[in-house]
């Protein structure tokens, strides 16, 4: 052993461990003023429905990928338009 050699301590390095679930829905009490918000329903669309969209104007839905996109044709472009579809509209 080594006299007149100190080592100096190392410094504690506290890691924080992320949640991968979202965090759970607040229970109110049965009698609270405040309500749960309500989500719109989806829009369902089906191959060859005329809708327009704000951004690119009036297309037409080539192929519905379950629920999870649309692929319309505006004309000059195709696109993929993933759900929730809050600038398209079925005409």
């Amino acid at each position: 052993m080594l006299h007149g050699c100190r080592r100096k301590a190392q410094p504690r390095v506290h890691t924080r461990q992320v949640a991968t679930h979202p965090p759970a829905r607040r229970r109110r009490p049965p009698n609270s003023p405040f309500t749960d918000p309500v989500l719109a329903p989806i829009q369902e669309y089906s191959v060859d429905d005329r809708v327009s969209h704000d951004s690119f104007g009036l297309g037409r839905v080539v192929s519905v990928q379950g629920d999870t996109a649309v692929v319309v044709d505006f004309g000059s472009r195709t696109v993929r338009i993933p759900t929730p579809f809050p600038k398209l509209h079925k005409l």
